[in-house]
């Protein structure tokens, strides 16, 4: 799914009753995940370890850079790097270790993820670190989060896939509302494209 699709689910979603206001939900998750790193490297993104999410990563790694924000560019931890990954692929969870005041750690996870990981993930809270998460059934997760975000698990267009391409379009935007998801959508095509030439 690309920005176009996301959009498109966005409006759908919007058309429908915004899944019980799950669209208003996930705009104020991105204005809060924008927010919530303090400098360039500080928003670290985890997962469990069968189901790291790499896709995430890319995408917010895109939009970071498309909207001209570098704090919203993810350091991913990976639970076993191998020795020869490239630096953007190399961090692992002991980086938490570390996490305080200033950093944000974003935890995407269907279901709570092992005990390991949510340990690392409260030590972190304590230090200071600002916890977002991204689930569907964690409950031990979301009880550590200063910021949750639940997809309803129901059959219908909102995935948890495509619910990560809308935190990610909805935390790159300056202007959540429906109308600035728009708007910039429409710059982007338009840089994409060139402007419209009307056809006499």
């Amino acid at each position: 799914m690309d920005r176009v699709q996301a959009a498109a689910l966005r409006d759908l979603l919007e058309a429908t009753g915004g899944r019980s206001g799950w669209i208003d939900a996930s705009d104020e998750f991105g204005f809060a995940l924008r927010r919530a790193p303090r400098r360039v490297g500080g928003l670290l993104l985890a997962g469990p370890e069968d189901d790291e999410p790499w896709h995430l990563a890319a995408h917010l790694t895109d939009e970071s850079q498309w909207a001209d924000l570098p704090q919203l560019a993810p350091v991913l931890l990976r639970h076993a790097p191998p020795p020869d990954a490239p630096p953007h692929l190399a961090a692992g969870l002991q980086r938490l270790d570390s996490a305080g005041r200033g950093e944000a750690l974003l935890v995407v996870a269907q279901q709570d993820p092992a005990d390991a990981l949510l340990e690392r993930v409260d030590d972190a809270r304590h230090r200071g670190a600002r916890i977002l998460t991204l689930d569907q059934s964690a409950a031990q997760l979301r009880g550590l989060a200063h910021e949750a975000l639940t997809v309803p698990d129901e059959p219908g267009p909102l995935t948890f896939d495509s619910a990560q391409h809308l935190v990610s379009l909805a935390a790159a935007s300056r202007d959540t509302a429906a109308g600035g998801l728009r708007t910039r959508l429409g710059r982007w095509i338009e840089a994409v494209s060139g402007p419209r030439v009307e056809r006499w």
